[in-house]
């Protein structure tokens, strides 16, 4: 079975930076298609980035150029930095993963779902 726990909310100003990270348990993350996702006040989660197994991306277009993904295999952490965060950024994040059957195909088949999750972290940014 697979947990995980993210780390690194905060409250900080428009402009800012924060650094989420999200610990695998389990399973060792190489061997996970993980991602991040974000739910704001009354709107529906969304997927920010994705990461597979051969360290391939993909982010939201609204996150292109701000926010980018990386993993530290040995520690089992998935890692999303955030940079010139804005007031729409707002919101709970939340860790996902699930296990790459196969490889790194296995991420990215259209009908790809992740199973696992983790509890959340709230990332709140102000003007």
């Amino acid at each position: 079975q697979v947990q995980l726990v993210e780390s690194g909310g905060d409250s900080v100003q428009a402009g800012g930076s924060l650094r989420l990270s999200c610990a695998a348990s389990g399973y060792t993350s190489s061997a996970l298609c993980m991602g991040w996702y974000r739910q704001a006040p009354g709107k529906e989660r969304e997927m920010v980035a994705n990461i597979d197994t051969d360290g391939g991306t993909t982010y939201a277009d609204s996150v292109k150029g701000r926010f980018t993904l990386s993993q530290d295999n040995v520690k089992s952490t998935l890692y999303l930095q955030m940079n010139s965060l804005k007031p729409e950024d707002t919101a709970v994040y939340y860790c996902a993963a699930e296990i790459a059957y196969g490889g790194s195909w296995y991420c990215r088949r259209s009908s790809f779902e992740y199973n696992h999750w983790g509890q959340g972290t709230q990332v709140t940014v102000s003007a």
